[in-house]
């Protein structure tokens, strides 16, 4: 089914529209050069007084880091902290969805065009609908292929990688294709240093010895999820340490997961 093509809504500008009239123009800034933020929120079925009802997972926190993107990429969100958690809410509740992938993005007009950027309308969407397993129900069960990237992760003074930006993203799509045009079915890329960063679209974790590792936050996106499993380790007794991670280390782990 395209993506296009569904029924529901989508909050557009402060708006709930119908799903296939969130529109833009071709010469939509982003369009072409890249430039916006947005996030990937999940909401779960989940059990609230006898009744199932879907509950966003980090939703403050997740809606905190749409903000600081676009404070780090320059950009003005006309919408306050509360008024984007509102929208997603919204977008679950009036699509009907007990458990639904969340897709809050901020974005340039077609206001103008060329690389100059202070004189666009920055739009807002959320757009809600259900998506399973980002890497799929039976490579959840089997486990996966992962192939080391020929790409590098952005290094941290070519490109923002506090942000969860739209354009960084290019750099994600080229090692996900190359893994899986080798028979992969995801990319590990390293920094500029040779040292391990992240997956195409996840952080990695690594255990060895009973030990949990996680490589520091350079070139890796801050992630929220990344976040939640080293809390949730730490309540349960694991040591986690976050370190500079080489790729033989991943090669002798004892186990490995994004």
């Amino acid at each position: 089914m395209s993506m296009a093509d569904r029924d529901g809504l989508i909050w557009f500008n402060g708006e709930m529209v119908d799903w296939r009239e969130a529109k833009v123009h071709v010469l939509t800034h982003t369009l072409h050069y890249g430039m916006g933020v947005f996030e990937g929120v999940r909401a779960y079925q989940t059990t609230l007084n006898g009744e199932n009802v879907p509950a966003i997972f980090r939703l403050k926190e997740h809606t905190e880091r749409l903000l600081n993107s676009a404070k780090i990429m320059r950009m003005k969100i006309p919408y306050t902290q509360a008024e984007l958690e509102q929208a997603q809410i919204q977008s679950v509740v009036q699509n009907n969805l007990d458990s639904a992938y969340l897709r809050p993005m901020c974005f340039y007009g077609s206001e103008g065009m060329g690389l100059r950027a202070d004189n666009l309308q920055t739009h807002t969407i959320v757009a809600a609908w259900e998506w399973g397993s980002y890497l799929g129900a039976e490579n959840m069960e089997k486990g996966i292929r992962i192939k080391t990237s020929s790409f590098t992760r952005h290094h941290v003074n070519v490109s923002m990688c506090k942000a969860k930006a739209n354009g960084h993203y290019i750099n994600s799509m080229l090692a996900l294709q190359e893994a899986l045009a080798d028979g992969y079915d995801e990319a590990l890329l390293l920094d500029v240093d040779g040292f391990v960063a992240e997956g195409s679209g996840e952080n990695i974790f690594v255990i060895k010895d009973g030990v949990i590792y996680t490589p520091e936050l350079t070139s890796a996106l801050n992630g929220i999820t990344r976040h939640t499993v080293i809390s949730l380790a730490a309540d349960l007794g694991y040591t986690v340490r976050e370190k500079r991670i080489t790729r033989d280390e991943v090669y002798i782990a004892d186990e490995a997961f994004f």
